[in-house]
């Protein structure tokens, strides 16, 4: 669970599931030697895998390159099963930001066998989250800046308005697959510019009408010295 401001008081995240879009932005499919998909690709982050502003970032032993890709996230409202892309947006409670941490190596080594990426994707702290959620009624999502930087060097820059599926789509996409729940997380995919992360790091990311949110980087040797 991670307790975020959300308008006079706060919000508890609490999903049941994360939900995260692969390659929905065109750039960053091509850096990733990969064609546009003509329909969504989702996969699943544990829940266990959040944490808030002030926790860190923890660099496991198990992998070797660890990038960092910043996300818009769609936290749900309502219930919502078979939902059509119409009345998407109904059933959305607001935002936040949301960093999909991956354990890059470990996920190519995967692809490499045709195995899943789940342990690329879940680990402990692998989904940070803030600094606040807002409340949908407030921001137009359409055309926002998305970015990050580690150690103030600029890594990554887009704008919501290049995702190749936009927030509606994507709700009738995946409600039609599994019901999505209150509470629930949509991650909306990466701009280009994903790169690694070292001990020591210092990741700040933003979201025009969101805000900014900082996590520092450290091994997982460091914190078990």
């Amino acid at each position: 669970m991670v307790r975020l401001p959300y308008m006079d008081g706060f919000y508890e995240l609490r999903p049941s599931k994360i939900v995260a879009l692969a390659k929905n932005y065109a750039e960053h499919a091509r850096e990733m030697e990969s064609d546009v998909p003509e329909k969504p690709v989702f996969f699943l982050k544990p829940p266990s895998a959040l944490i808030g502003p002030g926790e860190p970032i923890i660099l496991p032993r198990m992998s070797k390159r660890v990038d960092h890709e910043v996300e818009l996230a769609v936290i749900i409202g309502k219930r919502a099963k078979r939902v059509p892309a119409e009345k998407a947006m109904d059933y959305v409670l607001g935002y936040t930001i949301l960093l999909d941490i991956t354990a890059r190596d470990l996920q190519a080594e995967a692809r490499e066998k045709g195995l899943p990426w789940t342990i690329a994707k879940g680990f402990d702290t692998f989904a940070p989250v803030g600094p606040r959620v807002v409340d949908k009624r407030e921001l137009k999502i359409d055309d926002l800046e998305i970015g990050l930087k580690v150690n103030g060097e600029l890594r990554q820059l887009g704008r919501t308005s290049e995702m190749v599926f936009k927030v509606p789509e994507l709700i009738e996409y995946i409600s039609s697959v599994m019901t999505l729940e209150p509470g629930d997380i949509i991650a909306t995919g990466t701009p280009a510019g994903v790169g690694p992360l070292r001990h020591g790091d210092k990741v700040e990311a933003w979201i025009e009408g969101i805000g900014r949110v900082e996590f520092d980087v450290l091994s997982e040797d460091a914190i078990l010295c």
